[in-house]
């Protein structure tokens, strides 16, 4: 079962490592293999890489 992805901007259910699973525009994220910690209630950011809107899924 896959991850359940989170976009920029969403709260973190939980505390955890995420990294980007593809960009909200559409683009590819095969570049980018950015990971951030998220706290939980904390937003998704931008993708530190492209500085775009992103999916993120739990590692």
């Amino acid at each position: 079962m896959a991850n359940k992805p989170y976009r920029t901007g969403d709260r973190a259910p939980e505390s955890g490592t995420f990294r980007v699973d593809s960009l909200v525009s559409g683009d590819s994220a095969s570049n980018d293999d950015t990971e951030v910690v998220v706290e939980k209630g904390e937003q998704f950011p931008l993708s530190p890489s492209s500085n775009e809107a992103a999916n993120w899924v739990k590692v």
